[in-house]
């Protein structure tokens, strides 16, 4: 590797402790034209890496909900971490780990510190809430409702943990602590709580002040099958299969016989989307631990699902229906991210002409290649307007000149974590070794591999 690139690494382990407490690392000139692709996935991987690992709230050590490298938060949240967006990124520690950017014993202190974090912060029934005040442990309710449990993001910060507790699990005392600690909290997440006393479905929320009215049922397909896998992994508080396949498979009425365009089919209605398939998060985010490869049950074969998904997100672009400037290509990518109107879920069918950079780069796994050339022509061509301290920025558009210096977890997560299994299959490997993951896809009927 190039002596020059090697210094590419150096300036965010310089920054005062003043500038990473209030996440404001200023951007610096770190674009070098000429890196070969694995130079280039380092680059990306390194600096998308430190959002979880320089950018982190001070007392938790967990990941900020976001951070704006113009200083601009709205309500002042800047402490508010999130519980998801923080699983989403532990992958990217442990590969910081194996690719020696981080010692191992520096990784186990501040495993020790987002511990001592969530066992103390707010949890219900064993369910963490989406948001959490960083400094206090309290919830940050996420909407007015939404002030409790959140199953959902509960998962995704699991999900992460148990890859964890598989890292070290055979490892120093201090490591072997971390992976004990991990069980205590899987084994306290109550999952068939959240069916409500029985009925056969999960459900996403429940509020120590509102009870269930949120009333939100986990039906397919979207984002959130690895919450039902879980709920069957779980070694105390398991659902039974019916949940599964009467809830989450609607009694088969996920399955849909017509979906998808420009030649690529979809074995599932996409909730709201089914012609051409949803957000691409909805390709990721399960899928960070959970090996979409050879993953097969009843209603689908879900490495074909999530290739043609992205196939067909990529060849919208490509044809462009909306004329907007510099798509094709080199510049593909629609999904959930910061936008012209603050949020938007972008999609085939509902582009607003705003490209989301974590849609391309972490559907590497599925599309390496077609993944590559984004990822090259966006930092090479587009450079510090699209990328910054934390890797590229959550969303661009050349056709509004929009080029926002900002950052979501949730889209820094999947971006990290997806290049470490394209590379090296870290989380997959770990995840898929769990015999309790391994007895849950048993239970609801899944194939799968184990790399």
């Amino acid at each position: 590797m190039k002596t020059q690139y090697l210094l590419l690494f150096s300036f965010l382990f310089a920054c005062s402790p003043e500038s990473q407490l209030d996440n404001k690392i200023e951007p610096v000139s770190h674009i070098h034209l000429g890196l070969s692709d694995e130079e280039l996935l380092d680059t990306v991987q390194f600096y998308t890496f430190q959002y979880f690992w320089s950018g982190d709230e001070e007392n938790s050590g967990m990941a900020p909900e976001r951070i704006h490298i113009d200083g601009n938060y709205p309500d002042n949240d800047s402490h508010i971490i999130t519980t998801g967006g923080t699983g989403m990124g532990l992958i990217g520690i442990l590969g910081a780990i194996e690719r020696g950017w981080i010692a191992r014993t520096e990784a186990v202190l501040r495993f020790e510190k987002m511990l001592n974090f969530l066992e103390k912060a707010d949890r219900f029934h064993g369910i963490w809430p989406h948001w959490l005040d960083g400094k206090t442990g309290k919830v940050k309710p996420f909407s007015p409702k939404d002030d409790g449990a959140d199953l959902v993001e509960s998962a995704f910060l699991i999900q992460g943990l148990l890859v964890v507790r598989e890292y070290f699990k055979n490892g120093s005392e201090s490591e072997q602590a971390i992976s004990n600690r991990i069980q205590k909290l899987w084994e306290e997440m109550e999952w068939d709580w959240h069916t409500q006393n029985g009925k056969n479905v999960l459900y996403w929320h429940w509020s120590p002040n509102y009870g269930w009215d949120m009333n939100f049922a986990l039906e397919g397909y979207n984002e959130t099958l690895i919450t039902y896998i879980l709920a069957a992994a779980s070694p105390t508080h398991s659902i039974d299969p019916a949940a599964y396949h009467e809830g989450w498979a609607r009694s088969g009425g996920i399955k849909s016989s017509n979906a998808g365009a420009f030649g690529y089919t979809l074995q599932l209605k996409h909730n709201g989307a089914e012609e051409m398939g949803g957000p691409l998060f909805w390709a990721h985010y399960s899928y960070l631990s959970l090996n979409p490869n050879g993953l097969r049950d009843q209603y689908a074969d879900y490495w074909q699902e999530n290739l043609n998904q992205t196939l067909i997100n990529r060849a919208w672009c490509i044809e462009n229906p909306g004329n907007f400037n510099e798509y094709g290509e080199k510049l593909w990518g629609l999904t959930a991210s910061y936008s012209t109107d603050f949020y938007h879920a972008h999609r085939p069918g509902d582009d607003t002409g705003v490209i989301s950079p974590t849609a391309a780069v972490s559907s590497i796994v599925y599309t390496p290649k077609e993944s590559m050339e984004v990822i090259r022509n966006l930092y090479e061509n587009y450079g510090e307007k699209v990328f910054g301290p934390y890797g590229f920025y959550d969303a661009m558009s050349p056709h509004h000149d929009f080029f926002p210096q900002r950052y979501l977890a949730i889209d820094q997560g999947p971006m990290v974590s997806m290049i470490e299994n394209y590379r090296t299959r870290l989380g997959w490997q770990l995840f898929m070794n769990a015999p309790d993951i391994q007895e849950g896809l048993k239970k609801l009927g899944f194939e799968f591999e184990v790399p």
